[in-house]
């Protein structure tokens, strides 16, 4: 039998004007941050974070590019040794983290997160998901620690379109089915252990937290209002689907976005969007009754999540081949999974869907 193993990151901080501790956090790791944030995230905090890092000896900002590529990587890698960098500051999404992670490969520096959207849980991960030029995912890396810190600033979090924080609570949604069938099937996890008891818990926390406050929050969120409710859906979406799934291992929700990422229209959707379809096709797969999947996919219909490749604009027919493929070939957690699972099971799961969302 495997060990068991589970990480986290060293410090997590969420709630309204969070990030006025950002100054006093960063001078806990070093003298001479070095940010990497898009332009957009400069444009709308820029004047903040400059006055929050006021008292840094010196401070570099380095635009992304927009892609967490290798090239990306490296490029900005150089630029942070070249500034004397000494703790690397990630802000924005996805992407941004991804990409600042990466540089924190390269420099073995400390690393803050500042996610400024809740669409998925990567901020507390040592993952870094790694794309070409044209979208298709490459490779992932791993840090060989979680971050250092990770800053969530609610008051940030609801000024991002409502579309985020839904792809967010998509994300997490499937954490605890997918740890619990990665915790069954002796699976391993992130850190290549078994999953510890605490993650399959986390995990399911997580699922109760989201289907008991995700309808009231994402309508707070549409007013940019950061509630009680919004709050209990961040922390959901952040800290345990993050601590949920490096620690208890995933399944076939996320091993289907190795074959959504070839397909260019589901490619660009946000990736929650993509693993709350991929949820729902892992669901099938397990043979969960009737009622158990109305009741999945009205609560998907009320969020407006994706209920069937359709919402994507494309037949299910024309692309569900080779999705399957793709995935069944490249993603190492496919198998996680205690049911007979095969590659027409796994197609007829989506031609089952496409019924579904059919007869709606």
């Amino acid at each position: 039998m495997s060990v068991r193993a589970f990480g986290s990151p060293a410090r997590y901080i969420q709630g309204p004007d969070a990030l006025s501790e950002l100054g006093a956090l960063v001078r806990l790791h070093g003298q001479r941050p070095f940010v990497v944030a898009d332009t957009i995230v400069m444009d709308l905090l820029g004047a903040r974070l400059k006055a929050e890092l006021a008292e840094a000896e010196t401070v570099t900002f380095a635009t992304f590019g927009g892609e967490c590529t290798a090239a990306e990587i490296d490029k900005l890698a150089a630029a942070a040794r070249a500034a004397g960098a000494d703790v690397v500051i990630g802000v924005g999404g996805g992407k941004a983290i991804d990409t600042a992670k990466g540089v924190r490969i390269a420099l073995r520096t400390p690393l803050v997160i500042v996610p400024t959207i809740a669409s998925n849980d990567s901020p507390t991960s040592r993952l870094v998901v790694v794309y070409t030029a044209d979208h298709v995912l490459s490779e992932v890396r791993l840090m060989d620690a979680n971050p250092d810190v990770v800053l969530v600033d609610t008051s940030v979090i609801v000024q991002a379109p409502a579309r985020f924080f839904v792809a967010g609570i998509g994300d997490a949604l499937s954490k605890k089915f997918e740890v619990e069938q990665c915790a069954a099937a002796g699976g391993l996890n992130f850190f290549k252990g078994r999953p510890t008891s605490l993650a399959v818990t986390i995990a399911d926390a997580c699922y109760r937290a989201i289907r008991a406050d995700g309808e009231a929050a994402v309508t707070a969120v549409s007013r940019k209002t950061a509630d009680d409710a919004v709050e209990r859906v961040v922390e959901a979406t952040i800290l345990l689907s993050g601590l949920a799934f490096e620690s208890g291992g995933l399944s076939i929700a996320h091993s289907l976005t190795r074959g959504f990422s070839t397909v260019p229209e589901v490619a660009r959707a946000l990736h929650g969007e993509q693993v709350a379809l991929g949820l729902l096709v892992q669901l099938l797969a397990e043979g969960r009754d009737t009622d158990f999947m109305a009741d999945m996919l009205a609560f998907y219909a009320r969020l407006n999540l994706p209920r069937a490749l359709e919402d994507f604009g494309v037949e299910t027919e024309a692309v569900v081949d080779g999705i399957v493929s793709v995935s069944w070939d490249t993603a190492p957690y496919i198998r996680n999974f205690v049911q007979p699972l095969s590659k027409e099971r796994l197609a007829d799961a989506f031609r089952t869907l496409a019924g579904l969302r059919r007869a709606e």
